[in-house]
């Protein structure tokens, strides 16, 4: 393994509780496996054995619907984990994983971990921070197909892209603009029409390349003219809020209440 996929390994919010020894042991050096474009990970019903820390590439959760469609759980890039609530569920993956670009992923045995937390508690502390901000994000999402404009949804997603808070940016979409849509709640043709409606907020599209003539005005737009407030939950949202004190940092009453519904 590379040097560069332990420091990601280590950064990881589930593994920050361990010192270098026991993570070791959890590891067991187990070596990344890379996964093509399109190639299932694991199957909904399958045991839910074991989680996954994502080294490289992107990978999307999803369920499938008597329709055939597809329904876009979550998406999952560099550094994140994900099925570890699932893991401790036992039983069965209730969801799809599946690569949505080339990607390399490092699988954890869920037998191994449980055998960490017994020599160190703290790492418990650590999954519930962890699992903690994955349901932040899940409320957040919520939030923005059901009280978001099509244009807002997409600008948020893009923002989210780059780290850039102002100037010019030039993006790269991680994966296919029809996966876009789904996880945005949108159908590809209402996705297209709102995507050519940023273009009066700098944004332009050329395939897989988008343009942002300037990041502040388009923090801007998404935030009703508070681009400081859009820039903070963008942050939020990655779990690398620098303010402690952000009122952002702390779900709402309202998404609170929303929270405890689901």
């Amino acid at each position: 393994m590379l040097a560069e996929d332990w420091a990601t390994i280590a950064r990881a919010p589930i593994f920050r509780a361990m010192d270098e020894t026991l993570l070791r042991s959890v590891i067991r050096n187990r070596e990344p496996r890379r996964y093509g474009r399109g190639e299932t990970i694991f199957q909904q019903g399958d045991p839910a054995d074991a989680f996954f820390l994502v080294l490289d590439g992107w990978v999307k959760l999803y369920r499938a619907v008597p329709n055939g469609d597809e329904i876009v759980v979550a998406l999952f890039t560099k550094g994140e984990t994900f099925a570890e609530a699932m893991m401790f569920r036992g039983g069965c993956y209730p969801a799809c994983a599946e690569a949505v670009s080339p990607v390399r992923l490092l699988r954890v045995d869920g037998r191994h971990l449980r055998d960490a937390i017994m020599k160190n508690p703290q790492i418990s502390l650590e999954m519930l921070a962890a699992a903690s901000l994955h349901l932040r994000q899940l409320v957040e999402q919520i939030e923005q197909l059901k009280a978001q404009s099509a244009p807002k949804r997409i600008a948020w997603f893009l923002l989210s892209l780059t780290t850039a808070r102002c100037g010019p940016v030039e993006i790269a979409l991680p994966y296919e603009k029809t996966l876009i849509a789904n996880r945005l709640g949108m159908k590809p043709e209402s996705f297209s029409r709102a995507l050519a409606r940023l273009r009066a907020f700098g944004v332009e599209v050329d395939r897989d390349r988008v343009r942002i003539a300037d990041v502040r005005n388009l923090l801007g737009f998404v935030a009703d003219g508070d681009p400081t407030a859009a820039s903070c939950r963008v942050l939020v949202l990655r779990g690398s809020c620098p303010d402690e004190t952000c009122k952002l940092r702390r779900p709402s009453a309202q998404g609170g209440r929303r929270a405890a519904a689901g």
